[in-house]
């Protein structure tokens, strides 16, 4: 599982290295290993309504199975994550040209380095990318996405600080489409503490893109912080009353962070998972596979 190699002292390594501890010396699976078990996926940042459904899913695996050796609970409960955060072709970005993808989140976040480290895939694959600074109200925030566009060889269209973010998007999309581009990609302002205004202006956005743009493909990807743990679940559920969320881009699943809440934010919200940061480079936002994430907590 080389995607986490980097990340073999942090969630991935941890929880291993728990689950191993509660196995060894057990010479049978028995209630006692079980209830242990689910203490440690608790602690992980795995919620409880998810770990119960994990337990369950387990315990029924177990049986129709017929598993006794402790070690093979490893490979069963990997089976059972990867099942739960398996959305099928919903965890992959949509594929169709042109394409507007809406970057969601709150500052600090990761948002606008996720949004050049997505640009910067979609260039890779050969498609032709600008993207649109409709954050307007964070200072310095167009600067900013303007720098990173340039690092990864895109224009960026951006107004003044305080600008209406809708007008940046309508700019957004004349040039998109005159320059015939396959994405474009939207930073969004990341205010929770004003909801109304946010979901008005969301809203506004998105009449805009379905007006001026109604032949585009669309995408809303949240970007969430790791590290913030059991935040990042009440982001996703503020953010999901405010917009039509389509996956999330889950940052900073380095070394100190307990990527448990990934698993929850998937299940407790049906959210597909469809990037992950694992470092600071630009190839270091993967694309979310299961199987993989799942089959990473116990690889050697």
């Amino acid at each position: 599982m080389a995607l986490f190699e980097e990340n073999k002292k942090g969630f991935f390594g941890k929880l291993s290295q728990r689950i191993g501890d509660a196995i060894m010396g057990r010479p049978e699976l028995d209630e006692d290993f079980m209830d242990e078990l689910e203490e440690i996926l608790i602690t992980s940042d795995i919620g409880m309504d998810t770990t119960m459904k994990i337990m369950e899913k387990l315990r029924a695996y177990i049986k129709e199975n017929k598993l006794g050796n402790p070690e093979d609970i490893k490979e069963a409960l990997a089976k059972v994550i990867a099942e739960l955060m398996d959305k099928g072709e919903r965890n992959k970005l949509n594929s169709e040209t042109p394409l507007v993808i809406l970057m969601i989140g709150i500052n600090g976040g990761g948002k606008t380095t996720s949004i050049a480290k997505i640009g910067h895939k979609l260039r890779s694959e050969g498609k032709t990318v600008l993207l649109g600074a409709a954050d307007t109200f964070r200072a310095a925030a167009g600067e900013q996405l303007e720098i990173w566009g340039q690092r990864i060889g895109v224009n960026t269209i951006k107004h003044q600080e305080g600008a209406d973010p809708s007008a940046v998007i309508y700019d957004a999309i004349q040039s998109a489409k005159a320059k015939k581009m396959d994405v474009l990609i939207c930073d969004t302002a990341g205010r929770l503490q004003t909801k109304k205004n946010l979901m008005n202006e969301l809203e506004k956005m998105n009449k805009i893109i379905s007006r001026e743009f109604p032949e585009a493909a669309r995408e809303t990807l949240l970007v969430l912080d790791a590290t913030t743990g059991k935040n990042a679940v009440s982001q996703a559920k503020e953010f999901g009353e405010v917009a039509d969320i389509t996956g999330v881009v889950l940052t900073k699943l380095d070394g100190t962070a307990r990527g448990g809440i990934a698993i929850t934010i998937a299940d407790e919200f049906d959210l597909p998972i469809k990037f992950i940061g694992v470092g600071e480079k630009m190839e270091d936002l993967k694309e979310f596979d299961p199987l993989e994430f799942a089959g990473g907590i116990f690889s050697e």
